[in-house]
């Protein structure tokens, strides 16, 4: 699971062969959330909107290469 970016008690985490839709996920000490790549939404888990500030914040600015990174972790689906 390559980690795509850190943030003070979070990460931003990406797994190869995952299953669709593409998404990342954002990792803390007592939570893990699944975010959809495409429009942001949160498709899986719960955190506080505090514990995901920052990280949402990363991913509205680096969507491009959230996407890019799936793709070359996941070739199966091209």
């Amino acid at each position: 699971m390559p980690t795509i970016q850190r943030f003070g008690a979070s990460k931003i985490c990406l797994y190869a062969d995952d299953h669709r839709p593409p998404h990342f996920h954002i990792v803390g000490r007592e939570f893990q959330v699944l975010v959809a790549i495409g429009d942001l939404t949160v498709i899986a888990g719960r955190a506080r909107a505090a514990e995901l500030a920052e990280a949402m914040e990363w991913a509205r600015q680096n969507r491009a290469l959230l996407a890019r990174r799936w793709a070359e972790l996941n070739e199966r689906d091209a």
